[in-house]
């Protein structure tokens, strides 16, 4: 890796606390407790650090031997802790400081356990790596990570030739959340997981699969230990598991992913736009018109809700007046990007109700339509996808969602650049296809590779 080298880590573990970050120091202090053993661990840091102008987030990994527990069935293993996506300094070098009450930084640091080779005498870096590029994702999108999301990353996570080619989030098993003087932090584990099990997560859940995973020793077992030389994923390992466990999962609960972030936009067919601002038109590569800070924060809430598969799905209303009292917004709270256009006041911002829309979709993010009406409208939820490329969102609610502004007397409305669609249930599959029906409005959807998808009323 041209722009990180691995170091010692010595100088974090002198005692040297008064000359020592806070924030570091409280990480290091944790990693002390697991590791007392182990106070010079190997590092990967950044030769020109985020806050210089490099391109790497996290300051320093940490890589740490853990000897398992031989009475629990946990085999020897790599312990790799990032740096960065907290506070660690408190001085707004790279976070803006809070307080200590919320969130340092983003409010966690990743962690990933990657199985020992016989005869491995130093941890790999390339896991150093990937933990780098995750985090340039979160600083660049400002989208925070979870317990139980997925992330699709399609190609070995070691750029070999293995099955392990996407990932699942969790807590780690034994890295407890830690409190420093700039906020509290939390630490999410990478599990490595092959593409079958991806899917499963995303048709069910991802804290269904992880259990499933936990319980199977070679698919990662209790504290998920990534093994990239596996070759079977866990329904090859147990096939009774798809059926009866996976399957009848999502007939019960239906999918906790509410909400994904994808390449995706969408037009208003009523009518052309009237001019360059008119918002109506939305399209990938144009500036789009940026969401204000409410709306930023009830598709959040929407998202979170979306996550409550035990309780009624509701989505916050939208307030129709800006409060003088509401708080700065912060980089990591907001969706927008730099080069957005500028923002429109929310008060001047109506709701409108359109008659006909054109919603275009990459590949991967039209596969992911069954899901949403099977694992989400049908159990009464909701599912939003956000634009990877601006400020464009696109959620589908179904009847008896609170707080949606697309009704059936209107199924398709907008804010601003956030569309709504609201369907009826029925739909089935044929092929490459996929047709959605509404019978009310006789609405007719269709995706197929390598063409974008429509929604449009019949004439």
């Amino acid at each position: 890796m041209d722009e990180m080298r691995p170091s010692s880590g010595a100088a974090a573990h002198l005692g040297l606390a008064s000359l020592f970050p806070p924030g570091l120091q409280a990480i290091y202090g944790e990693c002390r407790r697991l590791y007392p053993d182990q106070a010079n661990p190997l590092q990967v840091t950044a030769i020109v650090k985020y806050w210089l102008g490099g391109p790497d987030p996290l300051d320093y990994i940490s890589m740490y031997r853990n000897f398992g527990c031989p009475g629990q069935d946990i085999p020897e293993h790599w312990h790799y802790v990032s740096l960065g996506l907290s506070d660690l300094y408190g001085d707004n070098r790279v976070h803006e400081f809070t307080g200590q009450e919320g969130p340092s930084g983003f409010g966690f640091e990743l962690t990933f356990r990657l199985k020992r080779e016989a005869g491995e005498t130093a941890p790999p870096t390339w896991p150093a790596e990937l933990m780098q590029g995750l985090a340039r994702y979160v600083f660049q999108s400002e989208n925070t990570f979870c317990s139980g999301d997925h992330i699709s990353w399609h190609s070995p996570l070691d750029n070999s030739e293995s099955r392990i080619q996407h990932m699942l989030l969790t807590e780690d098993p034994q890295m407890l959340p830690v409190q420093t003087p700039f906020g509290h932090v939390s630490f999410f584990q990478i599990v490595g997981v092959c593409t079958e099990e991806l899917q499963a997560a995303q048709q069910w859940n991802g804290q269904g699969i992880l259990d499933l995973l936990r319980g199977v020793h070679i698919a990662g077992g209790p504290w998920l230990i990534t093994d990239m030389r596996r070759g079977e994923n866990l329904f090859d390992i147990d096939p009774h598991l798809q059926q009866e466990r996976v399957d009848k999962g999502i007939e019960t609960d239906g999918s906790n992913l509410s909400g994904v972030s994808a390449k995706c936009a969408w037009d208003d067919l009523s009518r052309p736009p009237e001019d360059d601002d008119d918002s109506r038109s939305i399209c990938i590569g144009s500036q789009p018109r940026r969401l204000s800070d409410k709306d930023t924060e009830q598709i959040r809430e929407a998202l979170r809700k979306g996550l409550e598969i035990n309780s009624k799905s509701v989505l916050p209303p939208i307030s129709s007046q800006r409060h003088s009292h509401d708080r700065p917004q912060s980089r990591k709270d907001s969706l927008e990007s730099e080069s957005s256009a500028a923002i429109v006041p929310h008060e001047l911002v109506r709701t409108r109700q359109l008659e006909s829309v054109h919603l275009k979709f990459n590949q991967e993010s039209g596969t992911l339509l069954p899901l949403c009406l099977r694992g989400r409208l049908l159990h009464g939820r909701h599912f939003t996808y956000k634009s990877i490329n601006g400020d464009t969102a696109i959620t589908f609610v179904s009847t008896g969602v609170e707080g949606a502004f697309a009704t059936d007397e209107h199924p398709y409305a907008a804010h601003g650049p956030w569309l709504q669609v609201t369907n009826g249930l029925k739909f089935h599959f044929k092929r490459k296809f996929v047709f959605f029906l509404n019978p009310a409005c006789n609405v007719k959807v269709s995706i197929q590779r390598n063409m974008p998808l429509f929604i449009q009323k019949k004439n």
